[in-house]
């Protein structure tokens, strides 16, 4: 077989700390995401405080900072990179770009009618890109990696100190957009828990494709992305995922756990406090803080995973998670879709109704449904949905879906 004609991954082909690393990071976004979902992030801060969980939601909301936000999207990064790395050693980048376009439309498909805080449009480009630096030299991927992770440090000292404002345009048009559509800053929070037809929530996505650009380009998204896709592909082209035990992770975590969180909790008390040492500043804790600890993170659950699978195969902890990681693309989409059934009015509309602490206990029991789901569906077929009908696309060939 050709490595052009070869065709997706299954089986025992399938290495499962990727899986459940993968895993991993789904659960981390659910518990980014569903804040957005329940309406809860749109509130202003006096709305906010004037929730019965107020106290414990100041509490939840710090740890959030601290321990999830940016992390597992960095882990989701690191995931593709080493994806696209197992990717090229069985087909051509020209199968990977073909890849990437069909992931752009599911990406602009999501972003337009199901929920703006999508990323796949933004991995899809990032992916794109990433095929242009295949031919690198590892010391120079490394350097461009590096660069690419801080570029938005020096990004934010250009706005924070010459008053470059490089999103600007895109807030304008954003709120241009939004003023069509009737959303102002006093009906923003409750639209979607209001919106008892399809076209009053589509009337909130058309705008919200504009923020969603806005955040992109004023977070300096793409950058970050694509500085964390080439480690990935480093990772994998190495096969660092099958060589868990020659890997320094007891020093990772020994040398780098404590800095990483001390750095996680000054970015967290920034963020929680308004930036007060201004938005370069908060940049760099950025830079400092979530990437080192989702590399901490990483380390850790890896060290476990070799330590588990020793002398034996992996456990059922690393082969559940693993489930839903092979389902990655499904069950991301099917986050979106349970978010809109209980908190948007065309569901229960139970949008702005819970504090924080309720909201992310349950993005925690959606993923552990989650998790028994995918291994039922899993149990009969080789592929999530999604992931059959995009390696159909992809091959350019039918697959059967039954095992």
């Amino acid at each position: 077989m050709t490595k052009e004609n070869k065709g997706p991954t299954v089986g025992r082909e399938r290495h499962v700390v990727l899986d459940a690393l993968r895993g991993l990071a789904l659960l981390g976004i659910a518990l980014a995401n569903f804040p957005e979902f329940g309406l809860w992030t749109f509130l202003s801060s006096e709305e906010q405080s004037l929730q019965s969980t107020a106290a414990a939601d100041r509490i939840v909301r710090f740890l959030q900072y601290m321990l999830v936000d940016g992390k597992f999207y960095t882990i989701f990064s690191l995931l593709f990179g080493v994806g696209f790395a197992l990717f090229l050693s069985r087909h051509s980048r020209g199968r990977f770009i073909r890849r990437m376009l069909l992931l752009v439309l599911i990406g602009a498909l999501h972003l337009m009618f199901i929920w703006s805080g999508d990323i796949l449009l933004l991995y899809a480009i990032g992916g794109l890109l990433l095929t242009l630096f295949v031919r690198c030299k590892d010391r120079i991927l490394l350097w461009l990696a590096g660069a690419l992770i801080l570029l938005p440090v020096g990004l934010d000292a250009l706005t924070g100190f010459c008053g470059v404002d490089f999103a600007a345009p895109f807030y304008a048009a954003w709120w241009r957009e939004a003023s069509a559509q009737g959303i102002t800053e006093e009906n923003f929070a409750t639209w979607l828990r209001d919106a008892g037809s399809y076209p009053q929530m589509f009337a909130f996505l058309c705008q919200g494709a504009y923020e969603r650009v806005w955040e992109f380009v004023s977070g300096h998204r793409l950058p970050k992305v694509l500085g964390l896709f080439m480690l990935g592909y480093l990772m994998g082209k190495h096969r660092l995922y099958a060589r868990l035990t020659e890997l320094p992770l007891a020093s990772v975590l020994r040398w780098g756990t404590l800095p990483a969180l001390l750095m996680s909790g000054i970015y967290a008390w920034s963020s929680t406090n308004g930036q007060p040492w201004g938005l370069t500043i908060h940049s760099l804790l950025y830079a400092v803080s979530v990437i080192p600890l989702a590399f901490c993170y990483v380390a850790a659950f890896c060290l476990l995973y070799a330590k588990n699978t020793a002398h034996r195969q992996p456990s059922a902890f690393f082969t559940m998670l693993a489930a839903p990681g092979r389902m990655a693309l499904t069950n991301y989409i099917s986050q979106s879709l349970i978010g809109i059934l209980l908190f948007y009015g065309l569901g229960f509309g139970l949008g702005t109704q819970f504090g924080l602490i309720y909201i992310e206990l349950t993005a925690l029991i959606v993923f552990l449904v989650q998790i028994v789901l995918s291994r039922l569906w899993l149990h009969h077929f080789r592929f999530g949905p999604l992931e059959w009908l995009w390696r159909i696309c992809t091959y350019g060939q039918y697959y059967p879906i039954n095992k």
